[in-house]
């Protein structure tokens, strides 16, 4: 296969959130802002990266009865200097991601990723794909939180982006916009597809 078009897939073709419908948890409920959609998606492109090279790595001498706990450990020692790391040097976007960076052990897209990829791959193709889903994660999670932040609060990076007349819809920001932002996003993105 080729890196390349490895690396595009998580980004386009099977985007872990428009397409495959994947972390749907952390999208739904950190998506508010940008910065914390960000945050969210550079710490799992991390812990996708770096577990995706040593799973390719011991893939070949991790007994199959016991591979899945295996990976667990693995993705659950990135994900806790991701979090130290982030309690050390980023406390305001620590505290508002909260639950949600531990939650990064269990996210479907990285397990799903480790099991389905990096267990069969060598480790340049597996740091392609882990590079691209990644990066869709991490687009996918911006675009939705960039149109509730700017209908929820105004703001954009939290830089006021609205006339002072505008009266923000706070539905944008609560769950049910969540949901809102999420389906009409996933409606056009199936538009999208099938005019092609």
């Amino acid at each position: 296969m080729n890196f390349v078009k490895e690396l595009s897939k998580g980004i386009i073709k099977d985007n872990p959130i428009f397409v495959l419908v994947l972390g749907m948890c952390p999208t739904l409920a950190v998506s508010t802002s940008v910065m914390n959609a960000l945050g969210m998606g550079f710490a799992a492109t991390f812990v996708l990266i770096c577990s995706n090279i040593i799973i390719s790595l011991i893939k070949n001498i991790t007994p199959s009865k016991i591979r899945i706990p295996v990976y667990i450990v693995v993705i659950a020692a990135f994900v806790s200097i991701v979090d130290m790391v982030m309690a050390a040097y980023l406390p305001d976007l620590h505290k508002s991601l909260g639950l949600f960076i531990p939650l990064i052990v269990v996210n479907c897209i990285i397990l799903g990723r480790a099991e389905a990829f990096a267990s069969k791959n060598n480790v340049i193709m597996s740091i392609a794909d882990a590079i691209g889903m990644g990066l869709g994660f991490t687009l996918s999670l911006s675009v939705i939180a960039t149109f509730r932040e700017i209908l929820g609060a105004g703001t954009w990076l939290g830089m006021k982006v609205t006339p002072i007349t505008y009266d923000p819809m706070l539905i944008a920001i609560l769950a049910p916009g969540a949901f809102i932002t999420l389906g009409l996003l996933m409606a056009l993105m199936n538009m999208i597809k099938e005019k092609k």
